[in-house]
């Protein structure tokens, strides 16, 4: 953001937290600094409990040091919630370069592939899902440029829970059910796009997703679950598992799914 644009913003923080959004006082403010390195911008280890953020990674030079620096922000619990494009390859140096594809979001599009090992390696070690479509090139001088390459707008969610995320779902046999106390979510919650949890039925789910929605008290979601079981007894590998994006997406899911 620019600076006359910051000024913009907090000129109005008061009247928009108190007015609109109905809070007593001014719960925002606005800081000024670089996404690969909030730490300049005094953002300090473990203090966010969310982080969200809407099509800016891909324009990063550094995808894996803004992943970096949002792991190191977040609370153990918390989550990063972002939506960004996607591309099913790695995209040749000519087209990364190409001024108009810079400025449509697309040039700066990471593989999928290379996106999930580089949250594997930041920490991030389950990325799922939410939402996802394929982005439709209809100019024909652009699409002549990116060839055969597909790209996908994709939400992701990625929790921040060390020590209870595995690299594959693995099944415990346990079970996990949805209070229904969410806002705006009384009577089910879509945690990503093949799991959506109908307010007061249980679910069978794999370790990772019990660990997402509350296993243990650590996720921000376990308020809102009740998680019965625990690891002691391993029952292999959970079954099912999508592709970049789910054909159940919008349908609900009335089994376990991992």
């Amino acid at each position: 953001m620019t600076d006359q644009q910051l000024e913009v913003a907090n000129k109005y923080v008061d009247e928009y937290c108190t007015k609109t959004l109905g809070y007593d006082k001014p719960n925002m403010k606005f800081v000024k600094g670089e996404i690969e390195d909030l730490m300049a911008a005094g953002i300090q280890d473990n203090s966010m409990d969310l982080v969200i953020s809407n099509c800016v990674v891909n324009l990063s030079p550094d995808k894996e040091a803004v992943l970096k620096e949002v792991y190191r922000v977040l609370a153990t619990g918390g989550e990063f919630y972002f939506s960004d494009v996607y591309c099913d390859r790695r995209l040749p140096e000519h087209v990364r370069r190409h001024e108009v594809l810079l400025g449509e979001c697309l040039a700066g599009a990471l593989y999928i592939e290379d996106f999930k090992r580089m949250c594997q390696e930041v920490g991030f070690t389950d990325p799922r899902v939410l939402t996802g479509h394929i982005i439709d090139v209809k100019d024909k001088d652009l699409k002549e440029v990116v060839g055969e390459a597909t790209f996908y707008s994709i939400t992701y969610r990625l929790f921040k829970l060390p020590k209870h995320l595995e690299t594959l779902c693995e099944d415990y046999g346990q079970v996990a059910t949805y209070k229904g106390t969410l806002r705006g979510a009384a009577h089910a919650y879509e945690l990503d796009d093949h799991h959506k949890f109908v307010t007061g039925k249980p679910m069978l789910v794999c370790g990772n997703t019990a660990a997402m929605v509350g296993e243990g008290g650590v996720s921000w979601l376990s308020q809102h679950f009740e998680v019965m079981g625990d690891r002691s007894k391993h029952f292999g590998l959970f079954d099912g598992c999508g592709g970049p994006v789910s054909s159940t997406q919008g349908m609900e899911v009335g089994g376990g799914c991992c």
